[in-house]
């Protein structure tokens, strides 16, 4: 008798352990599911709010200049975009720790639609101006990058990041050809209209779609070195100590310097392309079309291949190597047809330094602090656009575009030697 009872025991174990079992795979299985869906509508939100973006950078300087804003007030305007944009990142990245990813999201997208809203009244110069000031918080890549951060190891992180540039890439072509064909068949306001409706869907989509917390539970850490969710949102000493952790600083002035002649460059190829290259508006479009279908494959499909097979410490130095080629191509260059070769490495660079230094730094930090960095990571363009029309302005004047060619060979030289030579503490991480 004792013995039949042994059997019944131990056949009930084992079936509750079966069970056990299989509600855990179930219950994993529907966490993977579940992270797959949330990091999808993270590309989602960054496409359409990047799509919006390049609609009113192609329509924005027609409708300057209808308010009769000339060539220095139209500078000015972009400044002042760049700057709030450089205040604002940090900012951003602060709240999305304290409130959470879908605050984040949701704010950005509804500083999207005030950002739209004001355009679209814009009827005067002070009121163009005004509309730039919801850009402090309009950080939707950010935003989608800290949603990927939080729900995926850091041995995939860099190659979720990467497919990031599909959104970019999408959003350039989709929003400049969009912006293009609203403002010539329906005037410059349509497509101000059409932003401000596409962000109030984006927050819903944030809303209803974003969880409350996106992050796991079993995910948070929490160090002593980690105190993201004291002091306020604007605390700057707060947003600096990030800095002092090992590695940090050293791989965001890589970051900053390596590209920074190249986005000098990129900042002035409105000119350049008409006065060196001696492009029409239309050909000048078909040339954003084609980096917008190179960073599409490149960032969104080479990059993540090569990150599941070299380390970043390699990747980092390769990227930097490749931009020094890239500007010695820059110096030689004569025609746009050069360029468009040399456009090849330089996207390649561009996309592999941009998304490996923002998972090296996302791995440095404290996961409760991962919101701030990538704000952090996110001001590095707005400062390029902001010092840019300067230095750019004068460089392409007294010196020539082969200037910004001999100055991106020789700063990313040094820099690769330093990279070589140096012991950057990395976290390489396995999954």
């Amino acid at each position: 008798m004792s013995a039949m009872n042994a059997k019944a025991s131990s056949r009930g174990e084992e079936e509750a352990s079966g069970m056990r079992t299989e509600t855990l795979g179930e219950s994993r299985y529907s966490g993977e599911v579940k992270r797959g869906q949330v990091i999808f509508i993270a590309y989602l939100i960054a496409t359409l709010e990047l799509t919006f973006l390049f609609v009113q950078i192609g329509v924005t300087p027609y409708l300057a200049k209808s308010l009769g804003l000339d060539s220095v007030g139209f500078g000015y305007l972009q400044t002042t975009f760049g700057v709030l944009q450089l205040v604002g990142g940090p900012i951003f990245g602060r709240f999305a720790d304290q409130f959470g990813t879908r605050a984040a999201l949701i704010l950005s997208c509804a500083s999207g639609s005030a950002f739209f809203l004001l355009m679209s009244i814009s009827t005067s110069i002070p009121l163009l101006f005004l509309s730039r000031l919801p850009a402090v918080f309009m950080h939707g890549l950010p935003g989608a990058q800290k949603v990927i951060t939080d729900l995926t190891v850091p041995s995939q992180r860099a190659d979720a990041l990467g497919k990031l540039g599909l959104c970019f890439g999408i959003g350039m072509i989709v929003g400049s050809a969009l912006g293009g064909v609203l403002s010539a068949k329906f005037g410059v306001f349509v497509p101000m209209y059409v932003g401000l409706v596409g962000n109030l869907i984006n927050t819903m989509i944030a809303m209803i779609w974003i969880p409350l917390q996106a992050k796991p539970k079993s995910d948070h850490h929490v160090t002593e070195n980690s105190t993201s969710q004291s002091g306020s949102v604007f605390s700057v000493r707060e947003i600096l100590r990030l800095m002092k952790f090992p590695g940090v600083m050293e791989i965001f002035m890589v970051k900053v310097f390596a590209g920074l002649p190249i986005g000098l460059f990129l900042v002035m190829f409105s000119i350049i392309s008409m006065d060196f290259f001696g492009l029409e508006a239309v050909e000048s479009g078909y040339l954003m079309s084609y980096f917008g279908v190179l960073q599409m494959v490149i960032q969104g499909l080479v990059v993540g291949k090569l990150t599941n097979h070299c380390t970043e410490r390699t990747l980092l130095r390769l990227s930097v190597f490749v931009f020094a080629g890239v500007g010695l191509g820059m110096a030689l260059m004569r025609t746009v047809w050069h360029y468009c070769i040399v456009a090849v490495p330089l996207v390649f660079a561009f996309s592999t330094l941009g998304t490996i230094t923002d998972s090296i730094l996302t791995k440095a930090v404290p996961s409760s602090d991962t919101g701030t960095m990538l704000g952090i990571c996110a001001s590095v363009q707005p400062l390029t656009r902001t010092v840019g029309p300067t230095i750019g302005g004068v460089l392409y004047r007294h010196f020539g575009v082969s200037s910004f060619g001999y100055l991106q060979l020789t700063v990313n030289i040094g820099l690769f030697v330093y990279l070589l030579k140096s012991k950057i503490p990395l976290r390489e991480m396995k999954s």
